[in-house]
């Protein structure tokens, strides 16, 4: 519930409907194409998406399908430990990343991707998404919630804790993925996180949704 959270700092700035809005739509956008640029050169990430990713992979199953249908037990945690405003936004990024995940290929097409840039344009793009999220008290559902959760009630740097996550989700594709795609995998993950560690501390971005 709302109570559970700790207070907004005084002077942060409420964020406007419209701006909120804009930040879900930019930031699940960036994410979208992030792991279109991930799936079509066989590289993995981290959190729920990773896991999505690994099992489609695995099950050829649709990304968009398997990451919304994993992340549904994770919405009684954010209902009742960060508020019902919080379980909406993220229910409806989650749904945005699977829409728009399924239209990106259509909208986009690659006749060539480097692995390595790949590797950094990807992880950039998803890390950025994410933080405009986060910014906007939004999580992209399962560990991101636990993520946000643990940063607002303990004091858990949120990217630090995304990060040993995404390494053991990581290590568990050792026997999906090549080498080289899963030291590349790992480059990414960090990169995402760092990205979150280093533009979400606390205290720094005063705005609320």
């Amino acid at each position: 519930m709302a109570a559970t959270l700790q207070a907004p700092p005084a002077a942060g700035e409420r964020h406007q409907l419209y701006e909120d809005a804009l930040a879900m739509l930019m930031g699940t956008l960036f994410i979208a194409l992030g792991m279109l640029i991930y799936s079509k050169t066989m590289l993995l990430t981290g959190s729920t998406a990773g896991l999505s990713l690994l099992l489609s992979y695995v099950t050829k199953v649709q990304f968009g399908i398997i990451f919304f249908v994993i992340n549904l037990p994770f919405y009684w945690l954010a209902w009742k430990r960060l508020g019902w405003k919080f379980t909406a936004r993220t229910f409806i990024a989650v749904g945005l990343v699977t829409i728009f995940s399924r239209l990106t290929d259509q909208w986009v097409g690659f006749t060539h991707l480097d692995p390595v840039y790949a590797t950094v344009v990807g992880s950039g793009l998803c890390g950025t998404g994410l933080l405009m999220l986060f910014r906007h008290r939004t999580g992209l559902g399962g560990v991101n919630i636990l993520a946000i959760y643990l940063q607002e009630r303990h004091g858990i740097r949120a990217g630090y804790f995304q990060l040993g996550v995404d390494l053991a989700i990581l290590a568990g594709a050792f026997f999906v993925l090549a080498p080289d795609r899963l030291l590349l995998s790992v480059l990414g993950a960090a990169i995402v996180n760092l990205t979150l560690a280093i533009n979400h501390k606390p205290g720094r971005y005063l705005g609320m949704s």
